[in-house]
């Protein structure tokens, strides 16, 4: 087996851990960069992009990777159905969200609607929240 296969099964075994802050730019089609460590090594892998709206400092985008959606889920699904807040999270969720997928280049594209609600023009910072992470306006 190659050098290449053993570390591609090594990297899926390990999970990713967003941690750290970062500062990348946005280019005119609202691509941001995804720090090269937090990047999937399969490349279908698609995050989930939610504008979340409860912070102090405004809304941000909440980017989370495919098992944290899952256990979102899977959380909300294991409410009781007499929970009036089961059908409110999952329209929040459903209205909100989007997913996205990396390109070749590591980069995921901003959606116009979700980038203005967060204040996102030509600078973004990423802030590792260990199972997921948030895209900033570095003004907020």
């Amino acid at each position: 087996m190659c050098i290449k296969h053993v570390m591609e099964e090594v990297r899926d075994t390990v999970s990713v851990y967003y941690n750290s802050l970062y500062r990348h730019g946005v280019d005119g089609k609202r691509r941001v960069q995804v720090p090269a460590k937090w990047r999937p090594s399969s490349p279908d892998v698609e995050f989930t992009l939610i504008v979340w709206p409860k912070s102090v400092h405004g809304p941000c985008l909440r980017v989370l990777p495919p098992e944290q959606m899952a256990k979102l889920m899977q959380d909300i699904n294991g409410m009781s159905n007499d929970d009036s807040n089961k059908v409110v999270l999952k329209r929040f969720i459903g209205s909100e969200s989007v997913q996205v997928a990396l390109d070749k280049a590591g980069r995921i594209c901003l959606p116009e609607t979700m980038a203005k609600l967060a204040g996102i023009k030509k600078d973004a910072v990423l802030v590792g929240l260990l199972d997921r992470f948030e895209i900033w306006s570095p003004d907020r």
